[in-house]
């Protein structure tokens, strides 16, 4: 769970910024608002619609924030009983960055929770290429996965690796399979019913495109 909530705090705290409150207000109410969902295991109170996760989420910070905030409570940064450890003033100053739009507080959370997937399997796929001492292939691979190899661009990572250019393919090629997967993994791992992955995935993509 706190592994959860650490990847949809950003996406939670941009939307809250987008409502309209100012940095250190919403830092307090994203704190506030998985502090409470973690002691008070509103997972078993509140249903999920439809078994998403991103949509439970968002449904109850919203009521979070239109009922059951005490903004006394902000002036205590917490009250001491911070549960996850966020890097607060690193979200301001990404959400700073963000390009301005005029897209709703809904369309940008859609967007950041598929940007937070994306991450978190990127970061996966990182860990299992160190446990495997595959460290530099996957520096000199990773940013395949987004888009196609310019003419020559395999040729030369293979003369960095030692391999043929067409081992770099297949190299690319499976890293590609691996991602895919562990996106599957990590979407699966926020839905009450696998059979929703699919028709996740189509909603990554949907997202992604604006």
């Amino acid at each position: 769970m706190e592994q959860l909530c650490q990847t949809y705090w950003y996406p939670l705290y941009a939307y809250v910024r987008r409502r309209g409150h100012a940095g250190e207000d919403a830092q307090d109410l994203t704190q506030e608002f998985f502090t409470r969902l973690l002691e008070k295991n509103w997972l078993a109170e509140i249903e999920p619609e439809g078994g998403r996760f991103r949509a439970f989420l968002l449904t109850a910070l919203n009521r979070f924030l239109a009922n059951e905030y005490d903004r006394s409570r902000a002036a205590k940064r917490g009250g001491g009983r911070q549960i996850i450890s966020l890097d607060q003033e690193r979200a301001e100053e990404r959400y700073l960055n963000e390009p301005t739009t005029a897209e709703t507080p809904e369309r940008i959370f859609e967007r950041r929770w598929a940007l937070a997937v994306l991450d978190q399997a990127l970061s996966k796929l990182r860990d299992e290429a160190c446990a495997t001492g595959k460290s530099r292939p996957f520096a000199l691979l990773n940013s395949f996965l987004s888009r196609e190899a310019d003419p020559g661009e395999y040729a030369s990572v293979a003369g960095q690796l030692g391999v043929t250019a067409g081992a770099v393919g297949v190299a690319v090629h499976r890293l590609r399979q691996r991602y895919r997967e562990l996106v599957r993994e990590t979407i699966g791992n926020t839905l009450a019913d696998a059979t929703h992955i699919d028709e996740e995935m189509r909603h990554l993509f949907a997202a992604l495109r604006g």
